[in-house]
């Protein structure tokens, strides 16, 4: 005589609702696992874009730092579109002498700040034709220009001003220093360097304000100071 109380298997409905309840549980791991994921993208794109700007912003100070003065030669200048200084080469001083711009174009139609570096000069022409040549660069940049650009990070806008006397003011209406003519051309590296006066006088200190762009891991206003190292002060 066989037992009433045979086992049975699950019924199709109880299979049904079964495979139901795993696919949700799934569905909802899924949701979570992505999230994370998206969560950690964003949080390492943030990481990075902060990165960014903080080696641009030690780029700038070191370009100010290095500046180096050089007879009837411009060291600094701002003419409401580009900042452009003269320093160094990086790899050893007889390399000559650079010309390094600082400007904001629009990019793929994003405002951009931008750093541009010249090709090492060792004359004066030379040196003279990449400071027209940074100016360029600022307005309409060919191709032989963009080769010499780095995109820092985006920006709306951007503000310079020199400090003289405990002040700061507008670079535009900051007074130069009259020199006498020099007619002997330098060479870097060499020993034809003649005695001047610089073109100008270097400012006490360069304030930089940009306005950064919504939906960046920083935004708004910022400023950074530049304080000339033979002040004593140090950067701020």
């Amino acid at each position: 005589m066989k037992s009433r109380h045979a086992s049975r298997g699950f019924t199709l409905v109880e299979l049904l609702v079964a495979l139901f309840a795993m696919a949700l549980l799934a569905v909802m791991s899924w949701r979570g696992l992505d999230g994370m994921t998206r969560a950690q993208a964003q949080t390492q794109a943030r990481a990075d874009e902060v990165l960014t700007l903080q080696v641009g912003l030690a780029q700038w100070a070191a370009d100010l730092d290095a500046i180096i003065q050089l007879p009837q030669i411009a060291a600094l200048d701002w003419n409401g579109r580009v900042l452009r200084m003269t320093r160094p080469g990086t790899a050893s001083p007889s390399d000559g002498v650079v010309v390094v711009a600082w400007g904001r174009r629009v990019v793929n139609g994003s405002g951009t700040w931008l750093r541009w570096q010249s090709a090492p000069a060792t004359t004066r022409e030379q040196l003279q034709q990449a400071w027209q040549q940074a100016d360029i660069w600022s307005q309409n940049p060919g191709d032989e220009e963009m080769r010499g650009e780095v995109a820092v990070t985006p920006l709306e806008e951007w503000q310079i001003f020199y400090s003289r006397g405990g002040a700061w003011t507008n670079p535009m209406s900051s007074d130069a220093t009259a020199v006498k003519p020099v007619t002997s051309e330098f060479v870097i590296g060499g020993s034809a360097t003649a005695a001047a006066t610089p073109v100008s006088n270097l400012p006490d200190g360069v304030r930089l304000i940009l306005t950064l762009p919504p939906g960046q891991a920083i935004s708004g206003k910022l400023t950074r100071d530049w304080v000339r190292p033979t002040l004593g002060g140090g950067k701020s």
